[in-house]
């Protein structure tokens, strides 16, 4: 039993599946002499409509879309009608293939116990915008996780953030 046991153990490893094989066995009153895999951490989800307030297109180079051009934005997070966060960041144009073009996104938003930094490449024009949370302060000074933008730039501009802290 103890070889087909760690049998078991080194297969599902292999799939990076062995907290749940630990969280499994340890709730069914098992005990193989293994330290319990602490409960998993804690994923804020926040909906939120993006009231854009300000909005710059530096074009930093030759006169049309070109390398290094910018979209600089600020914005307010909306949540049942009250204002519960304040971000903005900047897209800065870094590939043009044709009618493809390429930016590098960094955003920021500040919400009411810390703030949470993300970042992207984005194509412009399709939606949605899906961002990696790359950390934070305060709470979620560890953060990690994505974002979902839906209809940028416009009147119903529309985010979906899941935080893991």
């Amino acid at each position: 039993m103890p070889n087909n046991k760690m049998r078991i153990k080194t297969a599902l490893m292999a799939f990076g599946v062995m907290s749940l094989l630990t969280t499994v066995v340890s709730g069914c009153g098992a005990d193989d002499g293994e330290a319990q895999t602490p409960a998993a951490d804690p994923v804020e989800i926040l909906e939120v409509k993006v009231d854009n307030d300000q909005y710059a297109a530096p074009d930093l180079d030759r006169a049309g879309m070109s390398i290094g051009d910018m979209d600089v934005f600020s914005g307010t997070a909306i949540k049942d009608g009250r204002k519960v966060g304040r971000g903005g960041g900047s897209c800065q144009v870094i590939h043009i293939d044709g009618e493809k073009i390429t930016a590098q996104c960094l955003l920021t938003m500040e919400l009411e116990q810390g703030s949470v930094t993300m970042q992207a490449l984005w194509v412009k024009g399709p939606n949605p915008l899906d961002m990696a949370i790359t950390g934070g302060t305060g709470v979620y000074r560890n953060a990690r996780g994505t974002v979902r933008f839906w209809d940028i730039g416009t009147p119903n501009e529309r985010v979906r953030a899941e935080i893991i802290r």
